[in-house]
């Protein structure tokens, strides 16, 4: 199925052809659909075993991967890079809708013993979890230009107050912005409201405070609905490590969306992945570790570099991974590894404090350094998991 905004593209496949360039020409193979009852009642007459996708993001594939589950049918996902290649290597031309359905068509059919090749493929409270941790980054997003604007504005019209920090504690949301929009008085405001300097409150500022009440009551409902899901039983291990770390609720939800179950990145016996291979520089005839279910962790959270080299030509890029795991451990370097020593309050913490801070990597450029350390404390978070979830 190549999903698209309201459509979808299905390609039957059964066999595998033969020549497949020929075979894909076959318009017959190919069923068009739109987002409507009608239309999802035909897909379902179809009766597919197993329906292969793209992760087109939560909001496009959301709608046909539900109803399928539903109505159970197995769903598998192929990451993009994949079927790039997979459609490069059967030599299909222009990226197109039907070309697409075909390439996952056949990648589906062709690895179907191996489920390692597909991603993977959260269960209904994860995703719930990763769509809950994706609104309220885009809530965080909406409201910071909003502030922004309001605080510029209160610095000419009641500057006593613009520069003061207001932070949301707990499920409320602050008195401050429900006095600023004119719906709770408050004595101490209004005292100094009295003696301003400034010219005066207008329309725009208390709109931009009801803007904020919204915005803030509605992460409130989200933040209480993640974190009754986050008590869910199968988290509670990944929580006491999680916490172990310093990691704070938000982000939390995001990296388990991310890494559960755990056991998706090791091998059939829940131990981690490890090869040897002949080492290819100086030390002939010895042999390296390669560590693939710790790289496979590294690569989900966005901190793996890609080496692309080429002769005498060396280049490490981080290209794959979440964003916004590459988001949250930034964040989680700057409040907990590089912040007072009074908040490393664990070896874990003061390990890689020492780690990030020992002399050999003094000069590394600082943008280097975090994401060094942050590849540092990934590997660190995936021994402790395993001693956790495989012991």
């Amino acid at each position: 199925m190549d999903i698209g905004n309201g459509t979808a593209v299905c390609c039957l496949l059964d066999v595998l052809p033969n020549e497949p360039r020929q075979f894909y020409i076959d318009r017959s193979l190919y069923h068009h659909f739109e987002a409507n009852s009608s239309d999802v009642k035909a897909l379902l007459a179809l009766k597919p075993d197993i329906a292969v996708l793209e992760p087109t993001g939560v909001n496009y594939s959301k709608i046909w991967s539900t109803v399928l589950i539903d109505h159970g049918i197995e769903v598998r996902l192929i990451g993009h890079n994949a079927l790039a290649t997979h459609r490069d290597h059967l030599g299909l031309p222009d990226k197109e809708d039907e070309t697409d359905s075909f390439a996952l068509a056949h990648y589906g059919l062709s690895n179907i013993d191996r489920p390692k090749k597909f991603l993977i493929i959260r269960d209904k409270v994860t995703q719930r979890v990763r769509e809950l941790s994706l609104r309220l980054e885009h809530l965080n997003r909406v409201q910071n230009p909003i502030i922004n604007r309001m605080r510029q504005d209160l610095s000419w019209q009641f500057p006593e107050i613009s520069h003061q920090a207001i932070r949301r504690s707990g499920y409320t949301v602050p008195i401050f912005y429900r006095w600023l929009a004119g719906l709770r008085p408050w004595k101490r405001y209004d005292n100094l409201y009295e003696k301003t300097i400034g010219l005066g409150l207008t329309d725009t500022v208390r709109k931009h405070a009801k803007r904020l009440i919204d915005l803030q009551s509605e992460e409130i409902e989200i933040e209480q609905e993640l974190t009754e899901l986050m008590q869910h039983e199968r988290f509670k291990p990944y929580l006491k490590v999680l916490i172990k770390f310093g990691f704070g609720k938000r982000q939390q939800a995001i990296l388990i969306s991310q890494i559960y179950p755990f056991e998706n990145f090791l091998d059939e016996d829940n131990k981690p992945i490890v090869v040897f291979k002949p080492a290819t520089k100086r030390s002939k005839n010895k042999y390296t570790k390669r560590y693939l279910s710790r790289r496979r962790f590294e690569k989900m959270l966005g901190v793996a570099p890609t080496e692309s080299s080429s002769g005498k030509k060396q280049e490490k890029k981080v290209r794959f991974g979440s964003d916004l795991c590459r988001k949250t451990l930034w964040q989680w370097i700057f409040t907990r590894v590089e912040t007072t020593k009074g908040r490393r309050n664990n070896d874990v913490l003061k390990d890689l404090y020492e780690w990030m801070h020992d002399p050999q990597r003094k000069g590394t450029p600082i943008r280097l350094l975090r994401l060094k350390t942050a590849s540092k404390g990934v590997r660190m978070l995936f021994d402790h998991l395993v001693l956790e979830l495989c012991t």
